[in-house]
C-alpha cells in the first residue's frame, strides 16, 4: 500500500485525502526536485487517476519534456477554447509529434462558444468567457481523476506565490511539482536541453493565452492588459 493510500479518509476530494494527509505529502515532497516529485507521484497514486493539462503556451516544452520522459503514455489534456492563436495550435501539434505525446483536446459546449463569439465575451465579461470556455469544460473531465498535475511556478503571479506542492482545489488534489522552481532554473533547463519555445515568444510574447486577451509583454504582463484579472480561473 502506498503512502497516499495509507493516509486516506473520506473527505471532499476525489482522492479522499484529509488536510493532514495533504500536509504530510507536502512535507515528504518538499526536499525533492521537480523531476523526482513527478516520478514519486506515479508511485504514490494510481497512474490512471493522474490528470495532466498543458496550455501549450510560451515554455510548455519544459514541463512536457519531463512528463514525456517519465510517463510517455500519459494523456495530456489541452483545453481548446476556440480562441487560441493559430501558432499555439501549431506548437501543440509540433510538441505532440516531437515528444510522442498522447494529447486530447477538451472543447467547450458549442452553444457557449458561439455565444461567446457573438457577444464578444472576451471584452464584455472575460471572467465569464474563461468560465464557460475553459473552467467548465475541464470540470466535466476532472471528476474522473484524483490528482491534477500542472506546471505553475510561484514567481509567475501573486496568486501562485502562495501555492503549495499539494493542495485541494474544487474537489481534486492539485499537484504543483514545479511551484518552487525559479525563473533562472527554468531557463537553464530549457537551454541545457535545447527545448523549443512557442513561436510567438520571439515576437515579444512572454505569456500566451487566448488571441483576444493576450498582447506582447514580459511574462504575464501581456495577459488581460488593462484589467485586474491575472488568472483564467482554472487554478483559483
Amino acid at each position: 500500500m502506498t503512502e497516499a493510500q495509507t493516509l486516506t479518509q473520506t473527505t471532499g476530494n476525489n482522492a479522499g485525502l484529509s488536510s493532514e494527509a495533504i500536509a504530510e505529502l507536502n512535507a515528504a515532497y518538499a526536499p525533492l526536485d521537480f523531476e523526482a516529485r513527478i516520478r514519486r507521484l506515479y508511485e504514490d497514486f494510481a497512474p490512471d487517476k493522474v490528470m495532466v493539462t498543458s496550455s501549450f503556451a510560451a515554455t510548455s516544452a519544459y514541463f512536457l519534456h519531463i512528463i514525456s520522459r517519465i510517463r510517455p503514455q500519459q494523456t495530456v489534456f489541452f483545453i481548446n477554447t476556440g480562441f487560441h492563436f493559430k501558432e499555439t495550435l501549431e506548437y501543440r501539434d509540433y510538441l505532440t509529434e516531437l515528444y510522442g505525446l498522447k494529447v486530447e483536446d477538451i472543447n467547450p459546449d458549442p452553444h457557449h462558444l458561439r455565444y461567446s463569439q457573438e457577444e464578444r465575451l472576451y471584452k464584455k465579461d472575460p471572467d465569464l468567457c474563461c468560465s464557460v470556455n475553459k473552467v467548465q469544460p475541464l470540470e466535466e473531465v476532472k471528476d474522473n481523476y484524483h490528482v491534477w498535475v500542472s506546471s505553475l511556478m510561484r514567481w509567475q503571479t501573486e496568486h501562485r506565490a502562495g501555492l503549495e506542492i499539494f493542495e485541494e482545489r474544487r474537489g481534486i488534489i492539485k499537484f504543483n511539482p514545479m511551484i518552487d522552481v525559479t525563473q533562472e532554473e527554468r531557463d537553464a533547463y530549457i537551454r541545457e536541453h535545447q527545448l523549443p519555445f512557442h513561436p510567438l515568444v520571439s515576437q515579444g510574447y512572454g505569456s500566451i493565452g487566448c488571441l483576444h486577451c493576450t498582447v506582447k509583454g514580459d511574462e504575464r504582463s501581456g495577459r488581460w492588459q488593462g484589467k485586474a484579472k491575472t488568472e483564467c480561473g482554472l487554478h483559483l
